[in-house]
């Protein structure tokens, strides 16, 4: 068999050249569970409201891979000790770390899969790729699963500061338009370092933490929780359990293999084991795609018109509000499209429907992030802030929404 060029230098319109340095990671890439994160949207139906969002969790992967190269020089030239076999784990943790993620995202693991995260089926995945591997991964998966001995490595994968945060805003900002999320990830990184195997920012990158904190909660608000962005994903969750519960009831649908599977089946954590993780991992967005541009057609009334309004995108009205939505307020929208289209209170409930969303971009009780003073002194970056904006951003603000059909002419 004739061996692959194994140095691969990939281009990216972010950051320029991308090195795979090793073969590891290379066929770590090569791998089909890998190379079916070229099909899973980065933002779901974020498209739906910023037409350049069209970049997918392989670009992202990729993205984290090469800021945590940087990390590491930043770090190794500041005498902080990694070995080789830390260095290719933490490299090998980061490429992985999204590689449990379903169709569009975030919108499988709330509607026909229960209680399942992607995390988990992450952690599943790298375990399952560990056989073929030959236990090549067993110190990824360590340092994957919060385990590791050395907690400023695990704090570079998941933590308020981590190489996953400090892509996604560059790489969202860039294919969405949206300059507001446009960190400058390269000056952060050059600005880590570690003490007691904690990892810190040096004083002098306090500015660019308040800048990367004001960022990720414009993000939030402009992009993530952007409201049509918001009931699409809304939308998307209702297909999937419609059709779920019209399977049930023996109701016959076109789907793939993967997606008829899990919908017939009750997948959860506790069942969750390798066969079902080789069906999840045929399941992409294209999959969802092309079930729903079938079931347009379909007989039954919530599903077609479900359906319709995402692949046509002709959503629901949604209202953002300070003040949780009151029933009577639901009640009447419903009480309305029954009359209508003479269905009964629970088809209703597809379509008029409330929720809330949240943005919270420092939470103060979780693993802080520490700014390391000249004179030794640690501290939080809340107080070490002279920004009254940042203590703002470490309070939650929760928005409620309501969403109804429009009315008709």
């Amino acid at each position: 068999m004739i061996s692959r060029n194994k140095l691969k230098i990939l281009n990216d319109p972010i950051y320029g050249f991308i090195t795979i340095p090793n073969e590891l990671l290379f066929d770590i890439i090569e791998h089909k569970y890998f190379q079916r994160l070229r099909r899973i949207s980065q933002m779901g139906l974020s498209y739906l409201v910023y037409p350049g969002a069209h970049h997918t969790r392989f670009h992202h992967a990729l993205g984290c891979l090469h800021l945590m190269q940087k990390a590491i020089r930043v770090l190794r030239q500041k005498g902080v000790e990694i070995s080789d076999e830390e260095d290719e784990a933490l490299q090998v943790a980061i490429l992985m770390h999204d590689i449990g993620h379903g169709p569009f995202s975030h919108a499988m693991e709330h509607s026909i899969v229960e209680g399942l995260g992607h995390e988990t089926i992450s952690s599943l995945f790298m375990q399952e790729m560990n056989k073929e591997f030959n236990n090549r991964l067993d110190l990824a998966i360590e340092i994957f699963n919060g385990e590791y001995k050395r907690k400023f490595l695990c704090q570079l994968i998941s933590s308020q500061l981590d190489m996953d945060r400090l892509d996604y805003l560059k790489r969202d900002s860039f294919y969405t338009g949206v300059a507001e999320g446009n960190i400058n990830s390269e000056r952060l990184i050059s600005m880590l370092t570690v003490v007691d195997d904690e990892l810190m920012v040096e004083e002098k990158g306090i500015y660019s933490v308040e800048k990367f904190l004001l960022a990720r909660r414009l993000m939030y608000w402009q992009v993530y929780l952007h409201k049509t962005g918001v009931v699409a994903e809304q939308l998307l969750i209702r297909v999937l359990k419609r059709a779920k519960e019209l399977v049930e009831e023996g109701h016959t649908l076109y789907a793939g293999s993967a997606l008829t599977y899990f919908l017939t089946n009750k997948i959860s954590e506790e069942n969750f084991d390798a066969q079902k993780l080789e069906i999840f991992a045929r399941l992409d967005d294209y999959d969802i795609i092309s079930a729903m541009k079938e079931w347009v057609n379909d007989d039954d009334f919530v599903l077609k018109n479900l359906c319709q309004m995402i692949i046509n995108r002709d959503l629901l009205k949604v209202k953002f509000k300070k003040k949780p939505i009151k029933e009577q307020k639901l009640e009447k929208h419903r009480q309305q499209f029954m009359e209508q289209h003479k269905i009964s209170s629970e088809e209703a409930k597809y379509f008029v429907f409330s929720g809330e969303v949240s943005n919270l971009a420092y939470k103060k009780q979780e693993e802080k992030i520490l700014i390391l003073y000249k004179t030794g002194k640690v501290t939080d970056v809340v107080k070490a802030s002279d920004h009254f904006n940042l203590k703002a951003l470490s309070k939650p603000v929760t928005k409620y929404y309501i969403c109804y059909p429009k009315p008709q002419d």
